[in-house]
Order: C-alpha cells, then structure tokens, then sequence
C-alpha cells in the first residue's frame, strides 16, 4: 500500500519571522499524533535553512520551490540543487503550473531540471496539469501525457524511484474551484496507466501521484479516498497550522 504524501507549496509567502511561527504552529499541531503520512513543507528559499533547524527531529521533511539545472556557475539570482541539498533539502517542486505559465518554462527545461535534481540525490515532485482552456477542449490526456513524456524523456526507472507526480489542474489552483474526486480520479488513473505503459506496472503501482488545485480540508478527505490519490500538494491551505494539519489528519 502506497503512503500518503501531504506537502505544502508556501509560494512567496512568509518571511524568516512568519515562517518560524507557522513551523512551530504546525509542529505543536502534529506532536504526539501517530500519523501514517509523510509531510512536506516547502518555504521560499530564504526560510529554508531557518526551516530545516526547526524541523530537525521531527517527521516533517524539507522541500524546495524550484532550482535550475546547473550545479555551479553564471546564472545570477538562480539557486542549484547542490545549495538546497547544503541546506537540509530533501525534496524540490519541479515543473508547478506557475512556472510554465508565469516564467514560461517548457517540458524540456522541466525534464533537464528532473535530471538535475535526481542526479544530485533530490526527490522531484513534478507537477502536471492542463489549463481552463484545454480542459474545455477535451485536451486533458493529450496535454498530461505530453508533460509526462517529455518531462520524464531518458530517465530511468531506476532514476525515478523516488519520484513524486503532482496533477494540479491549473483552473483549479488558486481559484476556489477545485476538480471534484471523481475527475481527479480519472486522471491520476490515466496517468498510472500511462506510466506502466513508458515504465512497468511495478513501478506505477509503486507511484506516488499526488493531487494539488484548492485543496482544503473541507475536500481534502473524499479526494484522498480515491484509489489513485496519494496525497495532496497543498497552496494556500498549507499557511495556516490547523488548516494544514486537518488535511493531513483526513489522509489518515
């Protein structure tokens, strides 16, 4: 049986002094409960250091936002896997629906980055997702099996066995709405399906594919029935302890 993986994307929010308060909010939340979740929590990158001290001793792992391929060199304002691994790193989002759409990187940035980051000993959580527009156009396999081919493109089973997917349908982040569980359903099935096609059937069944668009806890337990949910990727839930740690409790 897969575990559930409940992580939280705080995007550019909170600085040093708000991200100690929310760590040691959530950290007094989750004390003595005997939960069967891995819980991921991923700060900006000014609070990662600061986040990985608080969370030391505890079951609450550390991921990063982003990073860029290369390991060292002259890419001003950019951050490489080999720094967040230096802070205590564990996991990194790759590929979110913001930096497609916002900073316009392609499946093949995306898929160097994957490389990047599992060569130097980070867990990928590689966010999928279609838009509004394509949804409507009945586009939803087509554009997620696209990102997953090209994303994953030469990588190994092997490669990827810590990998995690997130499908996060971009209409559904950030705007109150939210894919009901059956639709989410379909497509976490879909992209199962799909990977035992490019992979093997061992290794899907093995997959962790989380869901992620307005997760809350109103939601999050009948969305993380579903057979194919193995988690959430969480937004603006994740920046409020109780809010955060009710969907955690419901993947229980």
């Amino acid at each position: 049986m897969r575990t559930k993986v409940v992580a939280g994307n705080w995007k550019m929010n909170n600085d040093i002094n708000s991200s100690v308060t929310l760590i040691n909010e959530i950290k007094k939340g989750l004390n003595q409960k005997n939960l069967n979740v891995e819980v991921i929590i991923c700060p900006p990158f000014t609070s990662l250091e600061t986040a990985n001290v608080l969370i030391k001793d505890t079951p609450i792992k550390l991921g990063a936002q982003n990073m860029y391929f290369e390991t060292s060199g002259a890419f001003t304002g950019e951050i490489s896997p080999l720094m967040l691994k230096s802070v205590g790193c564990e996991y990194v989002i790759l590929g979110h629906s913001e930096r497609r759409t916002i900073f316009l990187e392609s499946n093949q940035l995306i898929n160097k980055k994957i490389k990047s980051a599992v060569a130097s000993g980070l867990k990928p959580i590689f966010c999928i997702g279609e838009t509004l527009e394509e949804r409507e156009k009945g586009e939803t396999f087509k554009v997620v099996e696209t990102q997953i081919r090209e994303g994953l493109a030469d990588l190994t089973e092997d490669e990827l066995k810590n990998l995690i997917i997130a499908y996060e349908p971009v209409w559904a982040i950030g705007t109150g709405r939210n894919a009901t569980p059956e639709q989410a359903e379909e497509v976490h099935k879909f992209i199962r399906e799909l990977i035992t096609q490019i992979y093997s059937k061992e290794f899907a069944e093995k997959l962790i594919i989380q869901y992620g668009g307005s997760v809350k806890p109103e939601n999050s337990k009948d969305l993380m029935l579903q057979p194919d949910i193995d988690g959430a990727l969480v937004g603006g839930a994740c920046l409020k302890a109780d809010s955060f740690i009710k969907i955690i409790e419901s993947a229980q």
